[in-house]
């Protein structure tokens, strides 16, 4: 695994750190190439019940680095041949939306490019204040990838997302927070504690209930509701015989916390 990449596990929270803070984190070939490997082996780990994304130093991902870019289009790949291999790093973004398991994504700075489109591959993205928000994509000369389009049209509509892809405004976290790119803002100082109470929060949650749940949500960016419909009705049905459901009735009755196992 390269170094510019730190995969850190404690109890059943997995955290991903992009490790290149003298480049604001910026992706070469061989930390993409990394960290998609690792997402294949995090996301069949059933012992996983929350992954955190976030980046060293002051910075979440300044984007693609293109040093690394430059020097790679030097080399005797064909267009096809370049095509493919970004597409299969582009991977690493559909993993973050569609694992079972929950997504974090905590910014303690820049979100600029393809930072910015696998901070919105995540469920939530919790933002310090003094954190940039930015798609940088017309500055470079390009189109976009990492599926930045699809995810930010999603949440803020065609309209916005074309504004923001056209203009590469620069963003505040809590402008980024008005249009519901980002879910939370916290200081700099904060921001660690106001990302563990929501890791936390969902880590020792009901974890199958919250693996439906995430697979409802993203049905219905599909928008079909009948098969939403169908859906819940048969996750709703099996997480009836969970132990989960079961001591969250009881202590519900005994006006109690329920303590979830995962089972």
């Amino acid at each position: 695994m390269s170094d510019d990449l730190i995969i850190n596990k404690e109890g059943s929270v997995v955290t991903i750190t992009f490790n290149r803070p003298e480049r604001r984190n910026a992706l070469s070939h061989d930390m993409l190439n990394s960290f998609y490997h690792e997402l294949i082996k995090i996301e069949n780990d059933s012992s996983i019940r929350a992954v955190v994304l976030t980046g060293a130093g002051n910075a979440f991902c300044a984007g693609g680095d293109l040093k690394d870019m430059a020097e790679r289009d030097n080399n005797k790949e064909t267009t096809q041949e370049k095509t493919n291999n970004l597409r299969r790093m582009m991977e690493t973004s559909r993993i973050l939306h569609e694992m079972p398991t929950p997504t974090i994504a905590v910014l303690p700075g820049a979100a600029a490019g393809a930072g910015l489109s696998l901070a919105l591959a995540c469920d939530i993205r919790i933002a310090s204040e003094n954190a940039k928000i930015t798609t940088a994509f017309a500055k470079a000369g390009f189109p976009g990838d990492f599926g930045g389009t699809f995810f930010l049209t999603q949440m803020v509509g065609t309209a916005k997302a074309r504004e923001l892809y056209y203009l590469s405004s620069v963003l505040t976290a809590n402008e980024a927070k008005e249009l519901g790119i980002i879910n939370r803002v916290a200081s700099d100082e904060d921001l660690q504690n106001t990302a563990k109470k929501i890791i936390d929060q969902i880590a020792n949650g009901p974890s199958t209930a919250l693996r439906y749940m995430k697979y409802n949500m993203n049905l219905a960016e599909e928008g079909n509701l009948v098969a939403s419909l169908d859906s819940e009705a048969l996750y709703q049905t099996l997480c009836r015989d969970t132990e989960d459901h079961q001591n969250a009735a009881r202590s519900f009755v005994a006006k109690e916390k329920p303590v979830f196992t995962g089972r």
